[in-house]
């Protein structure tokens, strides 16, 4: 009999419909159950704060201080490896240069680089950047996915056949081999993209540009995805400072949390990598400004005249469910650890805005600032909260990749290729100093029961 996924999977549809529902049904802890055992949910208490369940000198996040022994929200603050992020920024736009590739070496390595050891570091990541022969045309080009992060995992795993030591979990071995995912995963990203546009779409060319040594990454990125591989330096400048703030934000957020988790066990760099990136997928991590970008295309279409008030008046619409995806949610808005204000968002927005002068898109970007003023005034309301509730980065980044032209399909990837940098320190951090396998408990709340025999049920 030949094999036809399809009709497999319209043969037994009701089937497991009908299972489901018995999974359902015998998987429904009360809550109140969580509350008897003390569990922790999320692994956060009852204020939002994460269970402590390691250390790190890779990155902290800040969003509260202790007045006498009060806990009091401050303006939020992103340190890597003791530097504020906006120092980091600050300082590289001053000199006109770019900035990602002296984050990765300051997370990878714990100090800032110099100037030969910068040279020497982007020499070296421009070298990793080539993928192994044939790899584009065996493993991108013949089995394109309409999903770029599961594509993206599905080559991250690839490349383990192509490594000639990919179990090795040596400093010196995994080192390697995390400076080479970190410079391959921009062009893996586009190419990919590229693949999926031209055998599933109308596009009807496929265009496929080699890195330019010189390039910073953001540029490489830019190059790669145009066809006529154009761009202004503010453009680049702009992708740069977002693969800026996007290269850690601590040890617990999930994606991270999960490199620490599948580093404890053992296993090799590209597995650990696919998990992570399994993981920033989902649209409550990496997935969420394509989330923000759905919200603001349904308010363009449904508020054709844009005024302050109307604009509230349709924000009031989505936190009231009538509007949108009738979730009550207005993405992009707060922040599960930042308090009073996340400060990757408060550097986007500046750099949105100058962006939005460059391209033209003033209306845009203030139709973001009406719609982040109304959530923040009505959530307040909604919720009875006095301190002022602010976008997140990723309220903005959705903006600037639109500005910039980048596909949406390339959203999420565009964290991956950022976060890659803090997954990997993390992941040394985790071989050097871990040591043990990351087991929390679970307590398992079934009541004992008789086996019974199949013909008496």
């Amino acid at each position: 009999m030949d094999y036809n996924e399809a009709d497999i999977i319209v043969k037994y549809s009701h089937a497991i419909s009908e299972l489901a529902k018995i999974t359902a049904a015998n998987n429904n802890i009360a809550p109140e159950m969580y509350e008897k055992y003390e569990v922790m949910r999320g692994l956060r208490d009852k204020t939002g704060k994460g269970v402590l369940c390691g250390l790190t000198e890779i990155s902290e996040v800040t969003s509260w201080e202790t007045k006498d022994g009060a806990r009091v929200p401050i303006a939020g603050t992103l340190h890597y490896r003791g530097y504020d992020v906006k120092e980091l920024v600050k300082n590289c736009i001053s000199e006109n240069r770019f900035g990602f590739e002296e984050t990765v070496y300051l997370l990878l390595f714990g100090k800032l680089p110099n100037k030969n050891e910068l040279r020497a570091f982007c020499e070296m990541l421009s070298e990793f950047r080539a993928l192994p022969k044939y790899f584009v045309r065996d493993i991108v080009m013949k089995s394109p996915a309409k999903d770029m992060m599961n594509m993206l995992a599905r080559c991250v795993l690839n490349l383990y056949s192509y490594d000639p030591d990919p179990d090795n979990v040596s400093v010196t071995n995994v080192l390697r081999q995390s400076l080479q995912l970190i410079a391959q995963l921009p062009l893996i990203s586009a190419y990919s993209y590229r693949a999926y546009r031209y055998y599933n779409t109308d596009d009807g060319s496929l265009v496929i540009h080699k890195p330019v040594a010189e390039y910073s990454t953001a540029q490489n990125i830019l190059h790669i995805l145009r066809k006529d591989t154009r761009f202004s330096d503010l453009e680049a400048k702009v992708l740069d400072v977002c693969l800026t703030l996007h290269a850690d934000h601590g040890g617990g957020n999930a994606s991270t949390f999960t490199t620490h988790l599948a580093t404890s066990t053992g296993t090799d760099t590209y597995s650990t990598t696919a998990a992570s990136l399994g993981s920033l997928k989902g649209p409550k991590h990496g997935g969420a400004n394509i989330m923000v970008m759905k919200m603001f295309q349904n308010i363009k279409e449904n508020v054709k005249k844009r005024t302050k008030d109307n604009v509230y008046d349709y924000v009031r619409k989505i936190l009231d469910k009538k509007a949108f995806d009738r979730t009550g949610l207005v993405y992009g808005i707060g922040h599960a650890v930042y308090t009073v204000s996340d400060p990757r968002a408060e550097v986007l927005k500046f750099y949105a805005g100058k962006l939005a002068e460059e391209k033209g898109c003033e209306e845009d970007f203030e139709l973001y600032e009406n719609v982040a003023k109304a959530a923040s005034e009505l959530i307040g309301k909604q919720k009875h909260i006095n301190k002022p509730v602010n976008p997140n980065v990723d309220f903005y980044s959705g903006l600037v990749y639109s500005m910039l032209n980048l596909p949406e399909a390339l959203y999420t990837p565009l964290f991956a290729i950022a976060r890659i940098a803090g997954w990997s320190a993390h992941r040394m951090e985790e071989l050097v100093c871990g040591g043990k396998i990351i087991r929390p408990a679970y307590e398992c709340v079934q009541a004992r029961r008789e086996y019974v025999p199949l013909n008496k049920r």
